[in-house]
């Protein structure tokens, strides 16, 4: 049973995969104090990309967790990409377990949400966006999905928008200035509905939505290791731009 160390678990985005937390993981597993996890969501698999839905999601999540918690961890930390930040955020809110919170751009507000197909057609039109992402597997596979998965993280979002208001524990949230994804003027709106006072908004300039890859990575390493590190006394409400 490992109780001494604090175990952190990471969950992707919509159309994303571990190969997405892969950099961040890895550098986190080099500190001794944590034990890091990483998963892949149904519907998400390379080999199976058959559809799943948000209840699948939740159920998946939850049961990693549940895995933790049933294996002596007192202390989890959670970090959530995109759609994952919606889902970690929901999964804060009801287990006492998780002591901290990592929100990478979450998906509270998202170009998907005045249209079906909204994200990727916004995807295909903007030359910055393809630029940014037409090497990416994330880019590849999110052309890929129908519009009925794109209906599944709509709804998913939609009915856990809430629990942002409910998050109790310290919460840093991680927003890159160029992320056409998620406005960035949106997650500064989930900052301020926060009802704590143990928050840190890190803005990232030139950083798009795929944040744990790319130039910025370094310094979005150390700002998440040092929130997982400090003491809960210690952790202020902020906002800072590297």
């Amino acid at each position: 049973m490992k109780t001494f160390r604090k175990a952190i678990l990471i969950i992707h985005g919509f159309a994303g995969g571990t190969y997405d937390q892969e950099n961040l993981a890895n550098y986190l597993e080099l500190n001794p104090l944590f034990d890091v996890y990483t998963f892949t969501l149904p519907g998400h698999d390379v080999k199976d990309s058959k559809l799943a839905t948000k209840e699948e999601w939740i159920k998946k999540s939850e049961g990693i967790l549940n895995y933790l918690i049933n294996h002596g961890y007192k202390n989890i930390y959670l970090i959530g990409h995109s759609m994952g930040g919606v889902i970690a955020s929901y999964l804060a809110t009801k287990y006492k377990q998780v002591k901290k919170l990592v929100l990478a751009a979450p998906s509270f507000t998202h170009i998907a949400s005045k249209e079906e197909g909204g994200l990727v057609k916004a995807a295909l039109k903007s030359k910055e966006l393809m630029e940014a992402y037409s090497t990416s597997e994330f880019f590849t596979r999110i052309k890929k999905l129908p519009i009925s998965a794109l209906k599944e993280f709509l709804n998913l979002v939609n009915e856990y928008q809430y629990t942002i208001e409910k998050i109790n524990i310290p919460t840093l949230i991680l927003q890159g200035t160029k992320d056409q994804m998620v406005p960035p003027e949106s997650n500064e709106k989930v900052f301020e509905k926060l009802n704590i006072e143990k928050k840190a908004l890190l803005k990232i300039n030139g950083a798009y939505h795929d944040l744990f890859k790319g130039e910025k990575l370094e310094p979005i390493e150390i700002e998440v290791e040092k929130f997982l590190k400090k003491p809960k006394f210690m952790i202020k409400q902020e906002i800072k731009e590297i």
